[in-house]
Protein backbone atom coordinates (compact mmCIF):
# COMPACT_ATOMS: atom_id res chain seq x y z
CA UNK A 1 0.00 0.00 0.00
CA UNK A 2 1.18 3.51 -0.74
CA UNK A 3 1.86 5.45 2.42
CA UNK A 4 -0.08 8.64 3.05
CA UNK A 5 1.84 11.79 3.83
CA UNK A 6 0.95 13.49 7.11
CA UNK A 7 -0.83 16.75 6.66
CA UNK A 8 1.34 19.89 6.80
CA UNK A 9 4.46 17.93 5.81
CA UNK A 10 6.89 20.03 3.76
CA UNK A 11 8.52 18.80 0.54
CA UNK A 12 11.49 20.74 -0.83
CA UNK A 13 12.83 20.76 -4.38
CA UNK A 14 16.28 22.04 -5.34
CA UNK A 15 17.09 22.70 -9.00
CA UNK A 16 20.84 23.18 -9.36
CA UNK A 17 21.35 24.58 -12.84
CA UNK A 18 24.11 26.27 -14.79
CA UNK A 19 22.46 29.69 -14.81
CA UNK A 20 20.22 29.61 -11.71
CA UNK A 21 19.57 27.77 -8.46
CA UNK A 22 15.88 27.41 -7.56
CA UNK A 23 14.38 26.10 -4.33
CA UNK A 24 10.63 25.41 -3.96
CA UNK A 25 8.98 24.38 -0.68
CA UNK A 26 5.51 22.83 -0.83
CA UNK A 27 3.20 21.81 1.97
CA UNK A 28 1.08 18.68 1.72
CA UNK A 29 -2.53 19.16 2.72
CA UNK A 30 -6.08 18.14 1.99
CA UNK A 31 -7.72 18.95 -1.33
CA UNK A 32 -10.02 21.86 -1.61
CA UNK A 33 -13.54 21.04 -2.70
CA UNK A 34 -13.64 20.17 -6.39
CA UNK A 35 -9.89 20.18 -6.91
CA UNK A 36 -8.22 17.28 -8.61
CA UNK A 37 -5.84 15.41 -6.27
CA UNK A 38 -2.16 15.22 -7.14
CA UNK A 39 -1.70 11.76 -5.68
CA UNK A 40 -3.63 9.40 -3.40
CA UNK A 41 -6.28 11.95 -2.57
CA UNK A 42 -3.76 14.49 -1.31
CA UNK A 43 -2.85 17.87 -2.66
CA UNK A 44 -0.04 20.30 -2.05
CA UNK A 45 0.58 23.99 -2.38
CA UNK A 46 3.76 26.02 -2.65
CA UNK A 47 4.60 28.01 0.48
CA UNK A 48 8.17 29.08 -0.26
CA UNK A 49 10.16 30.05 -3.37
CA UNK A 50 13.75 31.15 -3.69
CA UNK A 51 16.07 31.48 -6.65
CA UNK A 52 19.53 32.88 -7.14
CA UNK A 53 22.03 33.31 -9.92
CA UNK A 54 24.13 30.17 -10.23
CA UNK A 55 27.87 30.58 -9.77
CA UNK A 56 30.47 27.84 -9.89
CA UNK A 57 28.61 25.70 -12.44
CA UNK A 58 29.58 25.01 -16.05
CA UNK A 59 27.67 22.81 -18.50
CA UNK A 60 25.72 21.29 -15.62
CA UNK A 61 28.85 20.38 -13.63
CA UNK A 62 30.15 21.75 -10.34
CA UNK A 63 33.45 23.56 -11.04
CA UNK A 64 33.73 25.60 -7.82
CA UNK A 65 32.35 24.11 -4.60
CA UNK A 66 32.44 27.36 -2.60
CA UNK A 67 30.55 29.40 -5.20
CA UNK A 68 27.88 26.75 -5.76
CA UNK A 69 27.44 26.38 -1.99
CA UNK A 70 26.89 30.13 -1.61
CA UNK A 71 24.32 30.16 -4.44
CA UNK A 72 22.41 27.19 -2.99
CA UNK A 73 22.39 28.73 0.49
CA UNK A 74 21.00 32.01 -0.91
CA UNK A 75 18.17 30.25 -2.79
CA UNK A 76 17.29 27.97 0.14
CA UNK A 77 17.35 30.81 2.66
CA UNK A 78 14.97 32.87 0.51
CA UNK A 79 12.54 29.94 0.22
CA UNK A 80 12.73 29.21 3.96
CA UNK A 81 12.03 32.84 4.86
CA UNK A 82 9.00 32.92 2.57
CA UNK A 83 7.71 29.61 3.98
CA UNK A 84 8.60 30.48 7.60
CA UNK A 85 9.99 26.97 7.90
CA UNK A 86 13.32 25.16 7.91
CA UNK A 87 14.07 22.29 5.53
CA UNK A 88 16.43 19.39 6.24
CA UNK A 89 16.22 17.41 2.99
CA UNK A 90 15.60 18.10 -0.69
CA UNK A 91 14.73 16.38 -3.94
CA UNK A 92 17.52 17.47 -6.27
CA UNK A 93 17.91 17.34 -10.04
CA UNK A 94 20.76 15.61 -11.88
CA UNK A 95 22.07 17.11 -15.09
CA UNK A 96 25.75 16.46 -14.37
CA UNK A 97 27.77 13.37 -15.14
CA UNK A 98 26.24 12.73 -18.57
CA UNK A 99 23.12 10.77 -17.51
CA UNK A 100 22.83 7.62 -19.63
CA UNK A 101 20.09 5.03 -20.12
CA UNK A 102 20.50 1.25 -20.01
CA UNK A 103 17.73 -1.33 -20.37
CA UNK A 104 17.83 -4.74 -18.67
CA UNK A 105 15.40 -7.65 -18.46
CA UNK A 106 15.21 -9.84 -15.36
CA UNK A 107 13.19 -12.97 -14.61
CA UNK A 108 12.83 -14.62 -11.21
CA UNK A 109 11.18 -17.85 -10.02
CA UNK A 110 8.34 -17.23 -7.55
CA UNK A 111 7.27 -20.90 -7.09
CA UNK A 112 3.66 -20.31 -8.09
CA UNK A 113 2.65 -18.46 -4.93
CA UNK A 114 0.93 -15.10 -4.77
CA UNK A 115 3.40 -12.37 -5.72
CA UNK A 116 4.29 -10.15 -2.77
CA UNK A 117 6.15 -6.88 -2.26
CA UNK A 118 9.26 -8.86 -1.35
CA UNK A 119 9.21 -10.63 -4.74
CA UNK A 120 9.01 -7.32 -6.59
CA UNK A 121 11.84 -5.91 -4.51
CA UNK A 122 13.99 -8.96 -5.20
CA UNK A 123 13.55 -8.77 -8.95
CA UNK A 124 14.30 -5.02 -8.99
CA UNK A 125 17.32 -5.53 -6.75
CA UNK A 126 18.60 -8.19 -9.11
CA UNK A 127 18.15 -5.87 -12.08
CA UNK A 128 20.01 -2.98 -10.45
CA UNK A 129 22.85 -5.35 -9.50
CA UNK A 130 23.29 -6.26 -13.19
CA UNK A 131 24.82 -2.84 -13.87
CA UNK A 132 28.41 -2.99 -12.71
CA UNK A 133 30.50 -0.01 -13.81
CA UNK A 134 32.98 1.40 -11.29
CA UNK A 135 33.03 4.75 -13.11
CA UNK A 136 29.28 5.35 -13.05
CA UNK A 137 26.69 5.67 -10.30
CA UNK A 138 23.12 4.34 -10.43
CA UNK A 139 20.58 7.18 -10.23
CA UNK A 140 17.28 5.53 -11.25
CA UNK A 141 16.04 1.96 -11.41
CA UNK A 142 12.63 2.31 -13.08
CA UNK A 143 10.42 -0.70 -13.83
CA UNK A 144 8.75 -0.08 -17.21
CA UNK A 145 6.68 -3.27 -17.40
CA UNK A 146 6.23 -6.64 -15.70
CA UNK A 147 5.48 -10.11 -17.02
CA UNK A 148 4.21 -13.29 -15.36
CA UNK A 149 5.02 -16.63 -17.00
CA UNK A 150 5.85 -14.79 -20.25
CA UNK A 151 2.64 -12.73 -20.33
CA UNK A 152 3.59 -9.08 -20.83
CA UNK A 153 1.78 -5.82 -20.20
CA UNK A 154 1.33 -6.17 -16.43
CA UNK A 155 1.55 -2.87 -14.57
CA UNK A 156 1.43 -4.12 -10.96
CA UNK A 157 2.03 -7.85 -10.37
CA UNK A 158 1.34 -7.85 -6.62
CA UNK A 159 -1.45 -10.21 -5.64
CA UNK A 160 -1.24 -12.21 -8.89
CA UNK A 161 -0.12 -15.84 -9.21
CA UNK A 162 2.57 -17.33 -11.43
CA UNK A 163 5.73 -19.36 -11.64
CA UNK A 164 8.11 -16.71 -12.99
CA UNK A 165 8.07 -12.96 -12.48
CA UNK A 166 9.83 -10.82 -15.12
CA UNK A 167 10.48 -7.10 -15.38
CA UNK A 168 11.89 -4.64 -17.92
CA UNK A 169 14.01 -2.09 -16.11
CA UNK A 170 15.26 1.30 -17.22
CA UNK A 171 18.53 2.08 -15.44
CA UNK A 172 19.84 5.65 -15.46
CA UNK A 173 23.47 6.21 -14.47
CA UNK A 174 25.83 9.18 -14.21
CA UNK A 175 29.61 9.58 -13.99
CA UNK A 176 30.55 9.05 -10.38
CA UNK A 177 32.87 12.08 -10.01
CA UNK A 178 30.41 14.86 -11.00
CA UNK A 179 27.60 13.10 -9.08
CA UNK A 180 29.65 13.03 -5.90
CA UNK A 181 30.67 16.67 -6.34
CA UNK A 182 26.99 17.61 -6.39
CA UNK A 183 26.33 15.46 -3.31
CA UNK A 184 29.26 17.12 -1.53
CA UNK A 185 28.14 20.68 -2.16
CA UNK A 186 24.59 19.95 -0.97
CA UNK A 187 25.96 18.22 2.13
CA UNK A 188 28.03 21.34 2.84
CA UNK A 189 24.74 23.26 2.92
CA UNK A 190 23.61 20.89 5.73
CA UNK A 191 20.91 19.34 3.58
CA UNK A 192 20.15 15.66 3.08
CA UNK A 193 19.31 14.40 -0.39
CA UNK A 194 15.90 12.72 -0.31
CA UNK A 195 16.28 11.56 -3.91
CA UNK A 196 18.06 12.54 -7.12
CA UNK A 197 16.04 12.89 -10.31
CA UNK A 198 17.48 13.47 -13.78
CA UNK A 199 16.40 16.87 -15.07
CA UNK A 200 14.39 15.87 -18.18
CA UNK A 201 12.42 13.31 -16.15
CA UNK A 202 11.44 16.02 -13.65
CA UNK A 203 10.57 18.48 -16.45
CA UNK A 204 8.35 15.86 -18.06
CA UNK A 205 6.47 15.31 -14.80
CA UNK A 206 5.89 19.06 -14.60
CA UNK A 207 4.74 19.74 -18.17
CA UNK A 208 3.19 16.57 -19.63
CA UNK A 209 -0.43 15.50 -19.48
CA UNK A 210 -1.26 11.84 -18.90
CA UNK A 211 -2.29 11.17 -22.53
CA UNK A 212 1.08 12.39 -23.78
CA UNK A 213 2.98 10.11 -21.40
CA UNK A 214 0.81 7.14 -22.38
CA UNK A 215 0.83 7.63 -26.16
CA UNK A 216 4.50 8.58 -26.47
CA UNK A 217 6.25 11.95 -26.26
CA UNK A 218 9.75 13.42 -26.23
CA UNK A 219 10.62 16.17 -23.74
CA UNK A 220 13.43 18.54 -24.70
CA UNK A 221 14.58 20.73 -21.81
CA UNK A 222 16.89 23.54 -22.99
CA UNK A 223 18.84 24.79 -20.00
CA UNK A 224 21.70 27.22 -19.68
CA UNK A 225 24.55 24.73 -19.97
CA UNK A 226 22.88 21.55 -21.23
CA UNK A 227 19.96 20.34 -23.31
CA UNK A 228 18.39 17.19 -21.93
CA UNK A 229 16.02 14.69 -23.52
CA UNK A 230 13.48 12.29 -22.02
CA UNK A 231 11.21 9.86 -23.87
CA UNK A 232 7.97 8.78 -22.20
CA UNK A 233 6.00 5.75 -23.43
CA UNK A 234 3.08 4.00 -21.72
CA UNK A 235 3.31 6.31 -18.75
CA UNK A 236 6.99 5.68 -17.99
CA UNK A 237 10.27 7.37 -18.86
CA UNK A 238 12.19 4.91 -21.06
CA UNK A 239 15.15 6.97 -22.28
CA UNK A 240 17.16 9.99 -21.12
CA UNK A 241 20.14 11.77 -22.63
CA UNK A 242 22.04 15.02 -22.03
CA UNK A 243 23.73 17.15 -24.67
CA UNK A 244 26.38 19.66 -23.47
CA UNK A 245 24.91 22.58 -25.42
CA UNK A 246 22.51 25.13 -23.94
CA UNK A 247 21.41 28.73 -23.91
CA UNK A 248 24.75 29.96 -22.60
CA UNK A 249 26.43 28.74 -25.77
CA UNK A 250 24.07 30.94 -27.80
CA UNK A 251 24.93 33.89 -25.54
CA UNK A 252 28.67 33.29 -25.94
CA UNK A 253 28.29 33.10 -29.72
CA UNK A 254 26.57 36.49 -29.68
CA UNK A 255 29.25 37.98 -27.42
CA UNK A 256 32.03 36.78 -29.74
CA UNK A 257 30.24 37.55 -32.99
CA UNK A 258 29.31 41.10 -32.02
CA UNK A 259 32.30 41.87 -29.71
CA UNK A 260 29.98 42.73 -26.83
CA UNK A 261 30.12 41.84 -23.11
CA UNK A 262 28.42 38.56 -22.12
CA UNK A 263 25.82 40.37 -19.98
CA UNK A 264 24.88 42.60 -22.95
CA UNK A 265 24.78 39.56 -25.24
CA UNK A 266 22.34 37.85 -22.85
CA UNK A 267 20.13 40.94 -22.88
CA UNK A 268 20.21 41.12 -26.69
CA UNK A 269 19.26 37.45 -26.88
CA UNK A 270 16.42 37.79 -24.39
CA UNK A 271 14.85 40.97 -25.76
CA UNK A 272 15.60 40.84 -29.49
CA UNK A 273 16.74 37.27 -30.14
CA UNK A 274 15.03 35.00 -32.65
CA UNK A 275 15.94 31.82 -34.48
CA UNK A 276 13.91 32.51 -37.63
CA UNK A 277 14.54 35.28 -40.14
CA UNK A 278 11.81 37.76 -41.09
CA UNK A 279 11.90 40.45 -43.85
CA UNK A 280 11.79 43.21 -41.23
CA UNK A 281 15.00 42.04 -39.51
CA UNK A 282 17.27 43.78 -42.04
CA UNK A 283 15.61 47.16 -41.32
CA UNK A 284 15.52 46.92 -37.51
CA UNK A 285 18.76 48.32 -36.04
CA UNK A 286 20.11 47.32 -32.61
CA UNK A 287 22.63 49.17 -30.43
CA UNK A 288 25.45 46.83 -29.42
CA UNK A 289 27.89 48.06 -26.72
CA UNK A 290 31.48 47.04 -27.38
CA UNK A 291 33.72 45.10 -25.00
CA UNK A 292 35.85 47.44 -22.86
CA UNK A 293 33.92 50.57 -23.87
CA UNK A 294 31.98 52.39 -21.13
CA UNK A 295 30.58 55.09 -23.38
CA UNK A 296 27.29 54.24 -25.09
CA UNK A 297 28.21 56.67 -27.84
CA UNK A 298 30.77 54.16 -29.13
CA UNK A 299 28.16 51.39 -29.42
CA UNK A 300 27.80 49.74 -32.79
CA UNK A 301 24.53 49.62 -34.67
CA UNK A 302 23.83 46.32 -36.35
CA UNK A 303 20.72 44.98 -38.08
CA UNK A 304 18.66 42.43 -36.19
CA UNK A 305 19.26 40.03 -39.08
CA UNK A 306 22.92 39.77 -37.97
CA UNK A 307 21.83 38.70 -34.48
CA UNK A 308 19.50 36.06 -35.94
CA UNK A 309 22.27 34.77 -38.21
CA UNK A 310 24.38 34.10 -35.10
CA UNK A 311 21.60 32.43 -33.08
CA UNK A 312 20.07 30.25 -35.77
CA UNK A 313 23.07 27.97 -36.54
CA UNK A 314 23.66 27.14 -32.86
CA UNK A 315 19.99 26.29 -32.28
CA UNK A 316 19.91 24.20 -35.46
CA UNK A 317 22.98 22.33 -34.24
CA UNK A 318 21.28 21.68 -30.92
CA UNK A 319 18.13 20.21 -32.49
CA UNK A 320 20.18 18.16 -34.96
CA UNK A 321 22.05 16.64 -32.01
CA UNK A 322 18.71 15.83 -30.38
CA UNK A 323 17.49 14.16 -33.57
CA UNK A 324 20.66 12.08 -33.97
CA UNK A 325 20.58 10.95 -30.32
CA UNK A 326 16.94 9.93 -30.63
CA UNK A 327 17.61 7.95 -33.80
CA UNK A 328 20.63 6.23 -32.21
CA UNK A 329 18.61 5.33 -29.12
CA UNK A 330 16.07 3.25 -31.06
CA UNK A 331 13.16 5.15 -29.46
CA UNK A 332 12.58 7.64 -32.28
CA UNK A 333 9.59 5.71 -33.68
CA UNK A 334 7.87 4.51 -30.50
CA UNK A 335 8.16 8.01 -29.02
CA UNK A 336 5.62 9.14 -31.60
CA UNK A 337 5.48 12.50 -33.34
CA UNK A 338 4.88 14.60 -30.24
CA UNK A 339 7.59 16.84 -28.74
CA UNK A 340 7.30 19.14 -25.74
CA UNK A 341 9.87 21.92 -25.59
CA UNK A 342 10.61 23.43 -22.18
CA UNK A 343 13.38 25.06 -20.17
CA UNK A 344 14.56 28.67 -20.30
CA UNK A 345 16.04 28.28 -23.79
CA UNK A 346 12.68 27.25 -25.23
CA UNK A 347 11.39 30.81 -24.77
CA UNK A 348 13.59 32.12 -27.57
CA UNK A 349 11.36 33.45 -30.35
CA UNK A 350 10.95 30.91 -33.14
CA UNK A 351 12.44 27.98 -31.20
CA UNK A 352 9.26 25.95 -31.61
CA UNK A 353 9.11 26.51 -35.38
CA UNK A 354 12.77 25.58 -35.82
CA UNK A 355 12.31 22.43 -33.72
CA UNK A 356 9.38 21.36 -35.90
CA UNK A 357 11.46 21.94 -39.02
CA UNK A 358 14.57 20.04 -37.85
CA UNK A 359 12.85 17.22 -35.94
CA UNK A 360 9.90 16.79 -38.34
CA UNK A 361 7.52 16.43 -35.39
CA UNK A 362 4.63 18.27 -33.77
CA UNK A 363 6.07 20.58 -31.13
CA UNK A 364 4.40 22.47 -28.33
CA UNK A 365 5.90 24.75 -25.69
CA UNK A 366 5.61 23.17 -22.27
CA UNK A 367 4.79 25.19 -19.17
CA UNK A 368 4.50 23.56 -15.74
CA UNK A 369 0.97 22.48 -14.91
CA UNK A 370 -0.85 24.52 -12.26
CA UNK A 371 0.20 24.17 -8.63
CA UNK A 372 -1.53 26.22 -5.95
CA UNK A 373 0.59 28.94 -4.45
CA UNK A 374 3.22 29.02 -7.19
CA UNK A 375 3.84 32.69 -8.13
CA UNK A 376 3.43 33.63 -11.79
CA UNK A 377 7.03 34.86 -11.90
CA UNK A 378 8.34 31.28 -11.39
CA UNK A 379 5.66 29.33 -13.25
CA UNK A 380 7.27 29.48 -16.71
CA UNK A 381 9.30 26.91 -18.67
CA UNK A 382 12.55 27.99 -16.98
CA UNK A 383 11.24 26.54 -13.71
CA UNK A 384 9.84 23.29 -15.12
CA UNK A 385 12.51 21.14 -13.47
CA UNK A 386 11.94 22.58 -9.99
CA UNK A 387 8.17 22.12 -10.35
CA UNK A 388 8.63 18.55 -11.54
CA UNK A 389 10.82 17.77 -8.52
CA UNK A 390 7.90 18.71 -6.27
CA UNK A 391 5.55 16.45 -8.21
CA UNK A 392 8.09 13.64 -8.03
CA UNK A 393 8.39 14.17 -4.31
CA UNK A 394 4.67 13.69 -3.80
CA UNK A 395 3.54 11.24 -6.46
CA UNK A 396 6.60 9.37 -7.67
CA UNK A 397 8.33 8.86 -4.35
CA UNK A 398 6.44 9.46 -1.13
CA UNK A 399 3.08 8.10 -2.19
CA UNK A 400 4.54 5.02 -3.90
CA UNK A 401 5.42 1.70 -2.29
CA UNK A 402 9.04 1.35 -1.24
CA UNK A 403 9.90 -0.72 -4.32
CA UNK A 404 9.32 2.33 -6.53
CA UNK A 405 11.65 3.84 -9.07
CA UNK A 406 14.52 4.52 -6.69
CA UNK A 407 14.15 1.64 -4.21
CA UNK A 408 16.57 -0.68 -5.95
CA UNK A 409 19.21 2.02 -6.19
CA UNK A 410 18.79 2.95 -2.52
CA UNK A 411 19.02 -0.67 -1.41
CA UNK A 412 22.18 -1.63 -3.30
CA UNK A 413 24.31 -1.32 -0.17
CA UNK A 414 24.44 -4.06 2.44
CA UNK A 415 23.13 -1.67 5.11
CA UNK A 416 20.16 -0.77 2.92
CA UNK A 417 19.26 -4.40 2.40
CA UNK A 418 19.59 -5.10 6.15
CA UNK A 419 17.26 -2.20 6.92
CA UNK A 420 14.82 -3.48 4.31
CA UNK A 421 14.91 -6.98 5.91
CA UNK A 422 14.10 -5.45 9.32
CA UNK A 423 11.12 -3.56 7.89
CA UNK A 424 9.76 -6.64 6.16
CA UNK A 425 10.09 -8.98 9.12
CA UNK A 426 9.31 -6.80 12.14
Amino acid sequence: MAKAIPRNTNIAALDVGTTKIACFIAQVGENRLGEKPIGDGQDFHVVGVGHHRSRGMRNGQVVNLDEVEASIRAAVDAAEQMASARIDSVFVNMSCGGPRSTRVEVELAVAGHQIRDTDVRRVLDQGSAMYDDADRELIHCIPTGYSIDGGNGIIDPRGMYGGRLGVNIHLVTAAIGPARNLNTVIDRCHLDIEDRIVSPYASGLACLVEDEKDLGVTVIDIGGGTTSIAVFVEGQVVFVETIPIGGNHVTNDIAKGLSTPVAKAERLKTIHGSVMQTPADAREMLKVPLVGEDDDLTANEVPKSMLVQIIQPRMEEMFEFVRSHLEASGFAKIAGRRVVLTGGGSQLEGARDLAELVLDRQVRLGRPRFIRGLPDSVSGPAFATATGLLRYGLREHVTRPDFGAMAAARNKSGFGRFGQWLKENF
